[in-house]
Protein backbone atom coordinates (compact mmCIF):
# COMPACT_ATOMS: atom_id res chain seq x y z
CA UNK A 1 0.00 0.00 0.00
CA UNK A 2 1.65 3.15 -0.71
CA UNK A 3 1.50 6.08 1.73
CA UNK A 4 0.93 9.82 1.72
CA UNK A 5 1.16 12.50 4.02
CA UNK A 6 -1.44 14.95 5.82
CA UNK A 7 0.25 16.73 7.66
CA UNK A 8 2.94 15.37 10.09
CA UNK A 9 0.87 12.22 9.87
CA UNK A 10 1.53 9.34 6.97
CA UNK A 11 -1.54 7.90 5.95
CA UNK A 12 -2.42 4.71 3.50
CA UNK A 13 -3.44 6.16 -0.04
CA UNK A 14 -6.64 3.99 0.73
CA UNK A 15 -8.26 4.83 4.05
CA UNK A 16 -11.69 3.38 5.66
CA UNK A 17 -14.59 5.03 5.57
CA UNK A 18 -16.48 4.49 8.93
CA UNK A 19 -19.85 5.55 8.60
CA UNK A 20 -21.45 2.06 8.39
CA UNK A 21 -20.52 1.41 11.65
CA UNK A 22 -22.55 1.09 14.43
CA UNK A 23 -25.71 1.57 11.86
CA UNK A 24 -25.63 -1.16 8.99
CA UNK A 25 -22.75 -2.89 10.79
CA UNK A 26 -22.71 -4.35 14.09
CA UNK A 27 -19.84 -5.07 16.33
CA UNK A 28 -19.19 -8.19 14.22
CA UNK A 29 -19.80 -7.00 11.25
CA UNK A 30 -17.37 -3.86 11.72
CA UNK A 31 -15.24 -5.92 13.44
CA UNK A 32 -14.97 -8.40 9.98
CA UNK A 33 -14.29 -5.13 7.90
CA UNK A 34 -12.04 -3.91 10.42
CA UNK A 35 -9.86 -6.72 10.13
CA UNK A 36 -9.78 -6.88 6.92
CA UNK A 37 -8.38 -3.16 6.53
CA UNK A 38 -6.03 -3.89 8.70
CA UNK A 39 -4.88 -7.13 6.64
CA UNK A 40 -4.72 -5.15 3.56
CA UNK A 41 -2.35 -2.52 4.46
CA UNK A 42 -4.93 0.21 5.25
CA UNK A 43 -3.63 2.67 8.49
CA UNK A 44 -6.10 5.64 8.31
CA UNK A 45 -9.80 5.07 9.93
CA UNK A 46 -12.08 7.88 9.54
CA UNK A 47 -15.20 8.25 11.69
CA UNK A 48 -17.15 10.89 13.33
CA UNK A 49 -18.65 11.09 16.37
CA UNK A 50 -22.17 11.58 14.73
CA UNK A 51 -21.81 8.41 12.76
CA UNK A 52 -24.13 5.80 14.60
CA UNK A 53 -24.55 8.47 17.18
CA UNK A 54 -21.02 7.23 18.62
CA UNK A 55 -21.04 3.79 18.29
CA UNK A 56 -19.12 4.40 15.68
CA UNK A 57 -16.16 5.32 17.43
CA UNK A 58 -17.16 2.42 19.97
CA UNK A 59 -16.64 0.42 17.73
CA UNK A 60 -13.21 1.55 16.46
CA UNK A 61 -11.98 2.11 19.93
CA UNK A 62 -12.54 -1.74 20.87
CA UNK A 63 -11.32 -2.96 17.66
CA UNK A 64 -8.35 -0.86 16.85
CA UNK A 65 -7.34 -1.30 20.59
CA UNK A 66 -4.20 -3.50 20.06
CA UNK A 67 -2.88 -2.22 17.03
CA UNK A 68 -3.39 1.58 18.15
CA UNK A 69 0.91 2.36 17.61
CA UNK A 70 0.17 1.38 13.75
CA UNK A 71 -2.93 3.36 12.34
CA UNK A 72 -3.88 6.78 12.32
CA UNK A 73 -7.63 7.74 13.42
CA UNK A 74 -9.25 10.63 12.12
CA UNK A 75 -12.71 11.78 13.57
CA UNK A 76 -14.67 14.87 13.27
CA UNK A 77 -17.16 17.01 15.61
CA UNK A 78 -19.37 19.74 15.41
CA UNK A 79 -22.81 17.88 13.86
CA UNK A 80 -25.95 17.50 16.05
CA UNK A 81 -25.77 14.86 18.66
CA UNK A 82 -28.78 15.75 20.80
CA UNK A 83 -29.28 17.77 23.48
CA UNK A 84 -28.01 20.79 22.32
CA UNK A 85 -24.61 19.02 21.67
CA UNK A 86 -23.48 20.58 18.62
CA UNK A 87 -21.23 23.13 17.45
CA UNK A 88 -17.51 24.68 17.44
CA UNK A 89 -17.58 27.15 20.79
CA UNK A 90 -14.69 26.94 22.70
CA UNK A 91 -16.68 24.88 25.14
CA UNK A 92 -18.32 22.21 23.12
CA UNK A 93 -14.90 21.48 21.31
CA UNK A 94 -13.12 20.57 24.87
CA UNK A 95 -16.66 18.65 25.45
CA UNK A 96 -16.84 17.02 22.01
CA UNK A 97 -13.00 16.05 22.32
CA UNK A 98 -13.44 14.43 25.22
CA UNK A 99 -16.43 12.24 24.56
CA UNK A 100 -14.44 11.14 21.31
CA UNK A 101 -11.38 10.47 23.19
CA UNK A 102 -13.41 8.24 25.57
CA UNK A 103 -15.05 6.18 23.08
CA UNK A 104 -12.23 5.63 20.65
CA UNK A 105 -10.57 4.27 23.89
CA UNK A 106 -7.08 6.33 23.39
CA UNK A 107 -5.22 9.52 24.72
CA UNK A 108 -4.83 11.01 21.73
CA UNK A 109 -6.86 11.78 17.83
CA UNK A 110 -4.84 12.01 15.13
CA UNK A 111 -6.51 14.22 12.73
CA UNK A 112 -9.47 15.90 14.63
CA UNK A 113 -11.72 17.49 11.68
CA UNK A 114 -14.52 20.26 12.18
CA UNK A 115 -17.74 18.39 10.19
CA UNK A 116 -18.74 21.58 8.84
CA UNK A 117 -18.39 25.36 8.79
CA UNK A 118 -20.46 26.37 12.15
CA UNK A 119 -21.93 29.65 10.85
CA UNK A 120 -22.44 30.88 14.58
CA UNK A 121 -18.83 30.84 16.47
CA UNK A 122 -16.20 32.51 14.74
CA UNK A 123 -13.49 30.64 13.14
CA UNK A 124 -10.86 32.45 15.55
CA UNK A 125 -12.61 30.97 18.44
CA UNK A 126 -12.99 27.41 17.40
CA UNK A 127 -9.14 27.23 15.77
CA UNK A 128 -8.20 28.52 19.31
CA UNK A 129 -9.68 25.89 21.00
CA UNK A 130 -7.85 23.18 18.62
CA UNK A 131 -4.63 24.96 18.95
CA UNK A 132 -5.36 24.34 23.00
CA UNK A 133 -6.05 20.78 22.27
CA UNK A 134 -2.50 20.18 19.90
CA UNK A 135 -0.68 22.39 22.95
CA UNK A 136 -1.92 19.74 25.43
CA UNK A 137 -1.45 16.67 23.19
CA UNK A 138 -5.21 15.32 22.91
CA UNK A 139 -4.85 16.30 18.93
CA UNK A 140 -2.24 15.47 16.70
CA UNK A 141 -3.45 17.42 13.84
CA UNK A 142 -6.77 19.37 12.90
CA UNK A 143 -8.82 19.19 9.58
CA UNK A 144 -12.53 20.17 8.36
CA UNK A 145 -14.69 19.17 6.43
CA UNK A 146 -17.68 21.04 4.02
CA UNK A 147 -15.68 24.14 3.39
CA UNK A 148 -15.41 25.39 0.07
CA UNK A 149 -12.14 27.48 -0.77
CA UNK A 150 -13.19 30.81 0.95
CA UNK A 151 -14.08 29.26 3.64
CA UNK A 152 -9.99 27.96 3.21
CA UNK A 153 -8.68 31.14 2.74
CA UNK A 154 -10.88 32.63 5.61
CA UNK A 155 -9.36 29.72 8.42
CA UNK A 156 -5.76 30.15 6.93
CA UNK A 157 -6.08 34.11 8.04
CA UNK A 158 -8.21 33.26 11.08
CA UNK A 159 -5.12 31.18 12.01
CA UNK A 160 -2.31 33.26 12.38
CA UNK A 161 0.61 31.69 13.62
CA UNK A 162 -1.33 28.88 15.66
CA UNK A 163 -2.55 25.51 14.41
CA UNK A 164 -3.97 25.49 10.75
CA UNK A 165 -6.16 23.32 9.04
CA UNK A 166 -4.01 20.76 7.42
CA UNK A 167 -6.61 18.38 5.43
CA UNK A 168 -10.23 19.05 4.22
CA UNK A 169 -12.48 16.61 3.42
CA UNK A 170 -15.25 17.17 0.82
CA UNK A 171 -17.54 15.20 -1.43
CA UNK A 172 -15.30 14.09 -5.00
CA UNK A 173 -15.41 11.55 -7.47
CA UNK A 174 -15.58 11.16 -11.22
CA UNK A 175 -19.40 12.29 -11.36
CA UNK A 176 -19.48 14.84 -8.53
CA UNK A 177 -16.87 17.21 -9.60
CA UNK A 178 -17.23 20.53 -7.35
CA UNK A 179 -14.15 20.52 -6.04
CA UNK A 180 -11.95 21.37 -8.92
CA UNK A 181 -13.47 24.73 -8.61
CA UNK A 182 -11.08 26.46 -6.42
CA UNK A 183 -11.34 24.10 -3.34
CA UNK A 184 -8.16 21.79 -4.77
CA UNK A 185 -6.26 24.74 -5.96
CA UNK A 186 -6.51 26.59 -2.61
CA UNK A 187 -5.05 22.76 -1.13
CA UNK A 188 -2.42 23.04 -3.25
CA UNK A 189 -0.91 26.32 -2.99
CA UNK A 190 -1.63 25.98 1.02
CA UNK A 191 0.10 22.37 0.88
CA UNK A 192 -3.48 20.69 2.76
CA UNK A 193 -4.26 17.71 2.15
CA UNK A 194 -7.60 16.69 0.12
CA UNK A 195 -9.75 14.07 1.50
CA UNK A 196 -12.48 12.56 -0.68
CA UNK A 197 -15.53 11.11 0.35
CA UNK A 198 -18.36 9.33 -1.62
CA UNK A 199 -15.41 8.37 -3.65
CA UNK A 200 -17.84 6.03 -5.35
CA UNK A 201 -21.10 8.33 -5.87
CA UNK A 202 -22.06 5.92 -2.89
CA UNK A 203 -21.53 2.90 -5.25
CA UNK A 204 -22.92 3.87 -8.37
CA UNK A 205 -19.00 3.64 -9.19
CA UNK A 206 -18.85 -0.01 -8.74
CA UNK A 207 -20.88 -0.64 -11.38
CA UNK A 208 -23.64 -2.71 -9.66
CA UNK A 209 -26.30 0.02 -10.37
CA UNK A 210 -27.86 -0.02 -14.35
CA UNK A 211 -30.27 2.30 -16.21
CA UNK A 212 -33.79 0.81 -15.85
CA UNK A 213 -33.01 -2.15 -13.66
CA UNK A 214 -34.04 -1.94 -10.06
CA UNK A 215 -31.05 -1.03 -7.41
CA UNK A 216 -29.62 -4.90 -6.17
CA UNK A 217 -31.11 -6.11 -2.88
CA UNK A 218 -29.63 -4.98 0.66
CA UNK A 219 -27.46 -2.29 -0.89
CA UNK A 220 -27.82 0.97 0.35
CA UNK A 221 -29.39 3.04 -3.16
CA UNK A 222 -32.18 0.07 -2.07
CA UNK A 223 -33.22 0.89 1.36
CA UNK A 224 -32.89 4.85 1.05
CA UNK A 225 -35.04 6.37 -1.41
CA UNK A 226 -33.65 10.06 -0.89
CA UNK A 227 -29.98 9.17 -1.63
CA UNK A 228 -31.47 6.55 -4.92
CA UNK A 229 -33.17 9.98 -6.06
CA UNK A 230 -29.78 11.44 -5.94
CA UNK A 231 -27.26 9.47 -7.06
CA UNK A 232 -29.50 7.03 -9.30
CA UNK A 233 -30.15 9.27 -12.09
CA UNK A 234 -30.06 8.24 -15.59
CA UNK A 235 -27.09 11.34 -15.96
CA UNK A 236 -25.38 9.78 -13.35
CA UNK A 237 -25.65 6.37 -14.57
CA UNK A 238 -25.11 7.14 -18.40
CA UNK A 239 -22.05 8.45 -17.16
CA UNK A 240 -20.93 5.61 -15.26
CA UNK A 241 -21.47 3.08 -17.96
CA UNK A 242 -19.15 5.30 -20.33
CA UNK A 243 -16.45 5.19 -17.60
CA UNK A 244 -17.19 1.37 -17.07
CA UNK A 245 -16.71 0.78 -21.06
CA UNK A 246 -12.91 3.23 -21.04
CA UNK A 247 -11.83 1.16 -18.65
CA UNK A 248 -12.82 -2.32 -19.46
CA UNK A 249 -11.47 -1.21 -22.58
CA UNK A 250 -8.03 -0.98 -21.19
CA UNK A 251 -8.64 -4.14 -19.04
CA UNK A 252 -9.91 -2.30 -15.60
CA UNK A 253 -13.05 -2.14 -13.40
CA UNK A 254 -14.86 1.03 -13.46
CA UNK A 255 -14.16 0.74 -9.27
CA UNK A 256 -10.60 0.80 -10.12
CA UNK A 257 -10.54 4.03 -12.94
CA UNK A 258 -13.14 5.45 -10.11
CA UNK A 259 -9.94 4.80 -7.20
CA UNK A 260 -6.96 5.28 -9.25
CA UNK A 261 -8.12 8.49 -11.32
CA UNK A 262 -8.91 10.50 -7.82
CA UNK A 263 -5.00 9.27 -6.56
CA UNK A 264 -3.85 11.07 -9.84
CA UNK A 265 -5.59 14.48 -8.83
CA UNK A 266 -3.74 17.46 -7.13
CA UNK A 267 -3.52 17.23 -3.30
CA UNK A 268 -5.86 14.12 -2.93
CA UNK A 269 -3.91 12.18 0.11
CA UNK A 270 -5.93 8.83 0.73
CA UNK A 271 -9.74 7.94 -0.74
CA UNK A 272 -11.69 7.40 2.48
CA UNK A 273 -13.86 4.59 0.58
CA UNK A 274 -16.69 2.90 2.86
CA UNK A 275 -17.25 -0.83 3.28
CA UNK A 276 -19.92 -3.09 4.41
CA UNK A 277 -17.55 -6.63 3.97
CA UNK A 278 -14.50 -7.07 3.71
CA UNK A 279 -14.46 -8.28 0.12
CA UNK A 280 -15.21 -4.32 -0.52
CA UNK A 281 -12.25 -3.74 1.84
CA UNK A 282 -10.13 -5.69 -0.18
CA UNK A 283 -12.09 -4.66 -3.63
CA UNK A 284 -10.92 -0.89 -2.92
CA UNK A 285 -7.48 -1.66 -2.01
CA UNK A 286 -6.92 -3.40 -5.31
CA UNK A 287 -8.41 -0.65 -7.38
CA UNK A 288 -5.74 1.80 -6.47
CA UNK A 289 -3.42 0.12 -8.57
CA UNK A 290 -3.51 1.58 -11.78
CA UNK A 291 -1.33 4.27 -12.74
CA UNK A 292 -3.44 6.29 -15.40
CA UNK A 293 -1.36 7.62 -18.54
CA UNK A 294 -1.88 11.47 -18.65
CA UNK A 295 -3.85 11.22 -22.03
CA UNK A 296 -5.94 8.53 -20.21
CA UNK A 297 -6.88 11.22 -17.62
CA UNK A 298 -7.49 13.77 -19.95
CA UNK A 299 -10.16 11.62 -21.85
CA UNK A 300 -11.53 10.60 -18.76
CA UNK A 301 -11.82 14.03 -17.64
CA UNK A 302 -14.31 14.76 -20.57
CA UNK A 303 -15.89 11.64 -20.36
CA UNK A 304 -19.29 12.51 -17.76
CA UNK A 305 -20.03 15.27 -19.82
CA UNK A 306 -19.77 14.01 -23.47
CA UNK A 307 -21.69 10.79 -22.22
CA UNK A 308 -24.70 13.59 -20.80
Amino acid sequence: MDTRRIGSLTVSAVGLGCNNFGTRLDLKGTGAVVHAALDAGITFFDTADIYGRGRSEEFLGRLLAPHREQVVVATKFGMEMGNGRKGASRAYVRRAVEDSLRRLRTDRIDLYQLHRPDPVTPLGETLAALEELVRAGKVREIGCSYFGAGELTAARDAAGPGARFVSVQNEYSLLHREPERGVLEECVREGMAFLPYYPLASGVLTGKYRRGAEPPPRTRLSTNPEWARRFLTDQRLAAAEALAAFAAGRGHTLLELAVSWLLARPAVASVIAGASSPAQVRANVAAAGWQLAPDDLSMVDRLPEEAT
